[in-house]
C-alpha cells in the first residue's frame, strides 16, 4: 500500500505525516486489497480539512473532513473511508 500525504497552504510535518500513515494503517485490517492512497490537507482560514482517495481493487474511494483541528478531521476522514471499505467489501462478498 503506498501512502501519498500532500498538503495545501500548509506544510506537512513528520508528525501529521506519521500521524496520517498509522490511521490510514488501521484500513488495511478491513480490506487487502487497498493498493494506494493520496492524502490532501488543506488549511482555509479557521477550517483545517483532510480529504482522501484511496484505490481499492474494483472502485476508488473518497472522503473528507473539516474541523477546527487537523487531527481530529484526519481521525474523523480515516472513520468515514473506514465505512466505506467494509461497506464495499460486503459489495464484493460471496452472492450464495
Amino acid at each position: 500500500m503506498q501512502v501519498s500525504v500532500t498538503g495545501h497552504h500548509v506544510e506537512v510535518t513528520d508528525s501529521l505525516r506519521t500521524h496520517v500513515e498509522e490511521k490510514i494503517g488501521k484500513l488495511k485490517r478491513h480490506f487487502d486489497n487497498v493498493t494506494d492512497v493520496h492524502v490532501v490537507l488543506t488549511v482555509e482560514k479557521l477550517e483545517q480539512k483532510a480529504e482522501a482517495t484511496v484505490q481499492v481493487s474494483g472502485a476508488k474511494l473518497f472522503a473528507e473532513d473539516t474541523q477546527s483541528d487537523m487531527y481530529q478531521a484526519i481521525d474523523r476522514m480515516v472513520d468515514k473511508l473506514d465505512r466505506q471499505i467494509i461497506k464495499h467489501k460486503e459489495k464484493t462478498g460471496s452472492h450464495r
